[in-house]
């Protein structure tokens, strides 16, 4: 497979398949593909896998498009204004990736959810507590909200995040979820949980999770004067 991502801030990738490779991506990415592509829709290894990929964000079920002749393309489109980074998986390295990240992958990377930490954090605890873990072997393309800052951290080295902007990371890195101290900071500072982060590994951070994007457009919606 060979694959080119265009678009500045509304990215799309365009994938091109030789005859029988395949692609997999989540219900309602795909934007266009020729007429030598077939689409079959599955859980993608069982009701289990995806329950799983339901609970991270992403869709019960997968799209797999065939190249059935020739040479074939395909288009995936980003859900909201940012990047689509590949990530080429060689069967040794793991990606972790923040729910909603995936996009779209070759049919040998494996999909799994990713979980952190004790579920009471997980309930209270919104973005970062569910991940999706990429592994096997092939190139996976995930979604980062706005832009993205790569960090190589070395090993001890330690970083707090809020938990949205943790887009992806190396499995190398060690990850939890802890609570913010301080009744003041949890009313007044910058929310009930940070994301701490741990090297050795590689990390990106995304500016603009599509859930602040949310925040910041909601004030500016007309409602109706009832």
């Amino acid at each position: 497979m060979e694959y080119e991502i265009r678009g500045g801030s509304f990215p799309i990738v365009i994938c091109t398949l030789q005859e029988g490779e395949t692609i997999k991506n989540e219900t309602g990415a795909m934007s266009f593909m020729t007429s030598g592509m077939t689409m079959e829709t599955n859980t993608g290894g069982g009701l289990l896998k995806g329950l799983g990929r339901a609970l991270s964000g992403d869709s019960l079920f997968l799209n797999f498009f065939t190249a059935e002749r020739g040479t074939q393309q395909i288009g995936f489109s980003a859900h909201s204004p940012g990047k689509i980074i590949p990530f080429k998986l060689d069967g040794t390295n793991t990606i972790i990736g923040q729910k909603n990240a995936f996009l779209a992958a070759e049919d040998s990377v494996e999909i799994e959810i990713f979980f952190k930490n004790k579920l009471g954090t997980g309930i209270f605890g919104g973005e970062g507590f569910i991940l999706q873990k990429f592994s096997g072997e092939g190139t996976v393309f995930l979604e980062i909200d706005g832009e993205v800052i790569e960090h190589e951290l070395q090993e001890g080295e330690t970083l707090l995040l809020d938990p949205g902007h943790l887009a992806a990371m190396e499995e190398t890195v060690g990850y939890e979820i802890e609570r913010v101290k301080g009744a003041k900071n949890i009313l007044f500072g910058e929310g009930l949980f940070f994301a701490r982060i741990q090297g050795p590994g590689k990390v990106w951070i995304q500016t603009m999770p599509i859930s602040k994007l949310a925040e910041a457009i909601i004030p500016f919606i007309p409602t109706s004067s009832g």
